[in-house]
């Protein structure tokens, strides 16, 4: 094999250096700044990548702290607003209750009033029918009709030797 000939190697390693040199050349003047253009725009938008994506984070994080003080805002409307219908309605409860014991006191009124007229009724109608028993007992018994004036005060005097 020619190549490890050692009288070769000097021209091997001038050539291999002339080579390495022309393609360094070749290579640092057209591929590697192509390269590095295309690994500057890779980072650069990594990194605005990376900044988006933070600043979107921090909104998010405001977002979700506005919607949490917003959804306490709203909590504690609906307790008011329903602690506020709770007293509205105990407050109509309380009204109608006080209607109902009023109406309800006024026809117990009305009742105890008819309850003492027929009652006044029912003694006068029982006075009238124990001075029209007495007559015809009387009558019936004795033969003698008795004036009405007569049997009225027979009736009270007994009435009243009960009482």
């Amino acid at each position: 094999m020619p190549q490890f000939d050692f009288a070769t190697f000097p021209s091997q390693i001038f050539w291999l250096i002339v080579s390495f040199a022309a393609l360094y050349f070749v290579l640092s003047r057209s591929a590697l700044p192509k390269i590095g253009a295309v690994l500057e725009a890779r980072q650069r938008k990594i990194d605005d990548d990376l900044e988006r994506a933070t600043d979107l984070e921090l909104k998010a994080k405001e977002a979700l702290s506005a919607y949490e003080a917003e959804l306490e805002a709203a909590r504690g409307q609906a307790q008011s607003a329903i602690r506020q219908a709770g007293e509205e309605m105990a407050a109509e409860a309380e009204r109608q209750h006080g209607e109902l014991a009023a109406k309800l006191a006024a026809d117990v009124e009305t009742a105890e009033q008819r309850i003492a007229t027929a009652r006044k009724d029912a003694l006068a109608h029982i006075q009238q029918v124990a001075n029209e028993a007495a007559r015809a007992m009387t009558t019936r018994l004795i033969g003698v009709e008795v004036d009405e004036d007569k049997a009225r005060e027979a009736v009270e005097a007994a009435s009243k030797g009960r009482r």
